[in-house]
């Protein structure tokens, strides 16, 4: 009994550190929330929270795809660009080419695949690094929105378009706020309960060790990137309607935020870790964290600073946890 409850001590400071990790992000969440409680009067206040849920929509969407690529072991720049361009093309095709608007969110979205299956193509069969095959789709998906609208703003969408995330149900609730929750609960689903899902874990932990299991690899990243770039490009249409107008310049920087999120929910840059209601909270921590900054006054110049900061942080933190493991 006496080497049970020994062994029993002995574990404790281990699993105290793997409960910590694993609700480190909501801890860090919650701490957040109350220190900016205290500093501004206007935070906990109704209005200004779903104002929060609102505003990280476009970069939780685009982060959720972002999430099941880091978790194979690779990693997509373009997310920012693909925004512009789903939002590009949509615009284009409606208020330039007269085509039907269901018709224009289809290829604003058929974009984003294409741009996300080039990015699978070129890492898979090019055997091109992920980081600079996406980064080459970056310059190419924002050169082309910029060449779709000609460098200028596209507007002039219906007033259902708008109300398609500007609606608020029951008059609380954004409907793009539902449209977030709906996607993740799916992302969560499928990485749990799908044998596809589990498979990305198992890639990004050791992809040739997956091959070898008999996991098609290629044909999972293939997926992985192709719905990367279908949900940058929804970030994009989503944009577009609370806006009423898509600019070409749209996203830009938005990767940032992107990998902030996703790796601050605990998700490891080098593969096999990390889950999307982490990924959400993240995407959380990076909204109440410029919300507040902005309630105190702080230049949007001091903001960038301050999420490099935290993306710092967070990559370091992930580093020693890898290590101690």
């Amino acid at each position: 009994m006496t080497t049970a409850r020994a062994a029993v001590a002995k574990d404790l400071p281990a699993r105290a550190r793997r409960v910590l990790g694993s609700s480190g992000p909501l801890v860090g969440l919650l701490l957040l929330v109350i220190v900016l409680s205290f500093m501004s009067p206007f935070f906990l206040r109704i209005p200004n929270l779903f104002n929060v849920f609102q505003q990280i929509s476009v970069i939780a969407i685009l982060a959720l795809g972002s999430t099941l690529v880091i978790i194979s072991g690779g990693i997509d720049l373009s997310v920012g660009s693909v925004l512009a361009l789903g939002g590009a093309v949509c615009a284009w095709a409606f208020v330039d080419q007269g085509l039907p608007l269901p018709l224009a969110i289809v290829l604003g979205l058929g974009i984003g695949a294409v741009v996300g299956l080039v990015n699978g193509l070129l890492i898979t069969v090019g055997k091109v690094p992920p980081f600079i095959a996406t980064l080459a789709n970056l310059s190419v998906a924002r050169g082309l929105a910029l060449v779709i609208t000609e460098g200028k703003p596209i507007s002039g969408f219906p007033e259902w378009f708008r109300n398609i995330v500007t609606f608020d149900l029951f008059g609380v609730v954004p409907l793009s706020v539902i449209l977030v929750v709906l996607l993740y609960v799916l992302g969560a689903a499928y990485l749990r309960y799908r044998p596809a899902g589990r498979a990305i874990y198992a890639i990004g932990g050791n992809e040739e060790v997956a091959r070898l299991s008999g996991l098609h690899v290629v044909k999972a990243k293939l997926k992985l990137y192709t719905a990367a770039g279908v949900l940058s490009a929804l970030g994009g249409l989503v944009l577009t309607a609370r806006l009423n107008s898509i600019q070409p310049t749209a996203g830009a920087g938005a990767e940032l935020d992107v990998i902030a999120a996703v790796v601050i929910g605990g998700a490891s840059l080098s593969g096999g870790q990390g889950t999307v209601s982490g990924t959400l909270i993240g995407a959380l921590i990076i909204g109440v964290l410029r919300n507040g900054l902005n309630l105190l006054n702080v230049s949007s110049f001091w903001q960038q600073v301050v999420i490099g900061a935290v993306i710092a942080i967070a990559v370091m933190t992930d580093t020693l946890r890898r290590r101690r493991g």
